[in-house]
């Protein structure tokens, strides 16, 4: 099942009211994906890295924060409900590498110069209260709710997944062929965290990237090296992307106005954003890509 949402500001409005939007939003997906809920929000920083961590039991953030403090004394921190994000004037690459070192209990959900995710199992009700979404701003965001079908119901196998630098992936949907694509791509040295399905997805497009394609390039390859059927909604430093497989049995809705571009797994979410009714309202095509990336737009047909 699952439902998916995404929200790309092309106005100030919508970016200072960005969160309020993503909640709204995710709360009309919540029948299709009771289980989880999550969030990547992308906002520029004054810091040249992000570090996004979560762990269940505060005391284990709280040593987080006070060792950043003493070994990072120009860093700072926000807390988010069990989430810490770090900003730090080391590259992205290197503080990642030092919270596993000398923090390896707690969970990195995402690393990059923009990116912050956030998620939990349980309700998409208290998940947008508890994260007090409408009070975080940004440029883009994608949303997740879920219904467990192929892993098991915990933080970790919620999306979205960060598998490299400012990327994320959500999916609606289950690909057949992942347990054999997680061993080819381990050994190419990418880093899993779970048994999920989406997570490999997400981690074919960082290895794509790594061998240096374009996103486009990287879903172009996707769907022919991805088996199954599924809605994916890719984040990146810049915009997002979407993409739907060739038979595009999983439902997906596209919209855009002068203020935003928005996606959705049903209109119902899209129909809380201001200016809805006049939308230009369309079905994504089968095997099309759709990105949205600075001030440009694009649709290509893999």
């Amino acid at each position: 099942m699952c439902g998916i949402v995404g929200l790309y500001a092309r106005s100030d409005r919508i970016r200072k009211s960005l969160g309020k939007h993503v909640g709204a939003m995710l709360m009309q997906m919540s029948e299709r994906g009771p289980d989880s809920a999550g969030a990547a929000f992308y906002s520029p920083s004054s810091a040249a890295s992000k570090v996004t961590v979560q762990h269940d039991d505060p005391a284990v953030i709280e040593a987080v924060e006070k060792s950043v403090k003493q070994e990072h004394p120009g860093a700072k921190v926000n807390h988010r409900a069990s989430h810490l994000v770090i900003h730090s004037d080391n590259t992205p690459q290197a503080m990642e590498a030092w919270v596993r070192t000398s923090h390896p209990a707690v969970r990195v959900m995402s690393a990059g110069e923009r990116i912050e995710i956030y998620k939990e199992k349980g309700h998409p009700a208290d998940f947008v209260s508890n994260y007090t979404l409408d009070q975080i701003t940004g440029s883009h965001a994608l949303a997740h709710t879920r219904m467990a079908t192929e892993s098991a119901i915990t933080t970790s196998h919620s999306h979205p997944f960060s598998t490299g630098l400012d990327l994320c992936l959500v999916h609606n949907g289950s690909l057949s062929n992942h347990n054999r694509l997680r061993m080819k791509l381990a050994n190419a040295g990418v880093r899993f965290e779970t048994d999920n399905d989406s997570e490999v997805a997400a981690g074919y497009l960082t290895w794509r990237l790594s061998k240096g394609d374009s996103l486009r390039q990287a879903l172009a390859a996707a769907i022919r090296d991805l088996d199954g059927f599924y809605t994916f909604a890719i984040g990146t430093r810049d915009g997002f992307a979407v993409l739907r497989d060739p038979v595009a049995c999983k439902p997906a809705v596209l919209a855009e106005t002068d203020d935003w571009v928005a996606m959705s797994s049903e209109y119902r979410a899209i129909a809380q954003l201001p200016g809805a009714e006049n939308a230009r309202v369309w079905e994504p095509a089968p095997a099309k890509i759709y990105t949205w990336e600075g001030n440009t737009a694009g649709e290509v047909a893999a």
